[in-house]
Parts: structure tokens; C-alpha cells; sequence
């Protein structure tokens, strides 16, 4: 790694380093070494992912069968927040739940997936998102030279999601930001108002401290972060059981 980004930096390019925590038998010591190593390199840009077992891999195989253990959820936050508080000290922006960035290199790629708004994606298996249609391309290579010999579309699949569902995928998406959601804003791209969408879920969520508000955004707490993906997916099933609340108020025509 040191040999690639020295030649990154002879080249003038700018240099982002991914890491990983929560690896099976690693300590919070263990944790705070790779941060210093990382800092020491000097990057622009930093990710720091917790270690997920995706279902069917080789590492969710060996975790199921007891062959390896996971580190504990203690252990896993106090990674989290060592990484939060390091790399902060160091002179990183956290402007994503998972991302740090020195001022001026934020991922910008990236800051349109979490803003939800559309983007372009061309060549095997892309995706792009235009005028509220996402779209995919085919994954295999001698499918999609076949496809473009003959003229055809390279397009695989396709979704158009109703409006409701598509706020609501705009909320979890802005929600990874720190900035959080701008209300104003939020109303503007979706059309609905976060309390519109959120009912009762929305004013718990604050009160149980997962949310901070300031009357013109809503963001994660430093609590919240911790559990991001618990309180994301709270959010969502709020928001679906508040449509269909508001769909069997609708009139019969």
C-alpha cells in the first residue's frame, strides 16, 4: 500500500484508503494501529466500514458454522467512535457516516447516490438513475458485446419507483449525510414533508435522541450514528405504515 500511494502522489493524483473494522479476532488496539498507519500515508480521503457477513460468502460460512467469532458489539461501537474522534482530531471532515475527507476532497461521485438525484452510468453493469428511472446494464461482458454487434439495448432491468417510495428512499439515502436532510429542500425533491412521511416516527426518533433537529434539518445524533442502520430501517418501516394508513383514508372512485 505505501509503495502504490507514493507512486499515487508521484503522479499528483489524489489518494483514498478504505478500511475495514470489527474483523474477527481484532482488538480495539488493533484498530487504533490501522488508523495510524492510514494517517501516516497522508490521504485525502478516508472510508471506515464496519464488517458486515453477507449471507453465502466464504467469511458468513465460517461465522455460521461457529468457526469464527465476531467481535462484540461493544467493542465494534467503541471502533466506530475511536475512528470518528481520531480522524476529526486529524484534520478530516466526517461528512458521511462512513466517510471522512479532507477539506476540499469530498467524494462527490458519492454525495449524489446519498442526495439521491440523477446521474449518468455507461459500460458493463452500470447503473444510472434519469428522471426518477433507475436502470442497469447487463453484467456479462460476452452478453454485452453481443447486445451492441446487434444494435440492441444493454439495458437488463428497470424500475420507476411511486412517489412515496421514492421520498422515502431519498430519506434513508440523505439521512448517511452529517449535514442530514434541509426540510425546505427535502420538500422540494419529493413532495412531501418529512412529518407527511413520517407521522409519530419522526418526533420518537428526536425524543429518543437517535435525532437531532434544529427546525430546519434533521440530521443522526452522535447516538443515532451508532446504530445507523437500526434507526434507517425504523425510519422506512414508519414511513410504509404511514402510506397505507393515509391510502385507506383515500376515497373510493
Amino acid at each position: 500500500v505505501p509503495e502504490v500511494v507514493a507512486w499515487a502522489r508521484r503522479h499528483q493524483l489524489v489518494v483514498s484508503l478504505d478500511l475495514i473494522f470489527g474483523v474477527p479476532g481484532t482488538t480495539l488496539d488493533d484498530w487504533n494501529t490501522d488508523l495510524e498507519s492510514a494517517l501516516a500515508l497522508d490521504p485525502d480521503h478516508l472510508s471506515t466500514y464496519g464488517l458486515t457477513y453477507e449471507k453465502g460468502t466464504p467469511l458468513w460460512k465460517q461465522w455460521h458454522r461457529g468457526l469464527i467469532r465476531a467481535v462484540d458489539e461493544d467493542t465494534e461501537a467503541a471502533m466506530y467512535e475511536r475512528a470518528i474522534e481520531r480522524l476529526t482530531a486529524a484534520g478530516f471532515e466526517h461528512y458521511e457516516v462512513s466517510n471522512f475527507a479532507r477539506p476540499g476532497h469530498r467524494c462527490r461521485h458519492n454525495e449524489t447516490y446519498w442526495a439521491n438525484e440523477a446521474y449518468y452510468g455507461c459500460g458493463l453493469g452500470a447503473v444510472r438513475y434519469v428522471h426518477g428511472v433507475r436502470e442497469g446494464n447487463v453484467r456479462d461482458v460476452q452478453q454485452y458485446i453481443r447486445r451492441l454487434q446487434a444494435g440492441q439495448s444493454v439495458t437488463a432491468w428497470r424500475e420507476e419507483l411511486p412517489p412515496w417510495e421514492r421520498a422515502c428512499e431519498t430519506l434513508i439515502l440523505q439521512l448517511r449525510r452529517r449535514q442530514g436532510i434541509t426540510r425546505s429542500h427535502f420538500r422540494e425533491q419529493t413532495g412531501y414533508t418529512l412529518n407527511e412521511l413520517l407521522g409519530p416516527a419522526l418526533s420518537e426518533a428526536i425524543d429518543d435522541g437517535l435525532l437531532e433537529d434544529d427546525g430546519q434539518a434533521i440530521r443522526l445524533s452522535r447516538r443515532g450514528l451508532l446504530v445507523a442502520d437500526t434507526v434507517l430501517a425504523h425510519l422506512w418501516t414508519a414511513a410504509c405504515r404511514n402510506q397505507v394508513r393515509r391510502a385507506r383514508r383515500l376515497p373510493v372512485l
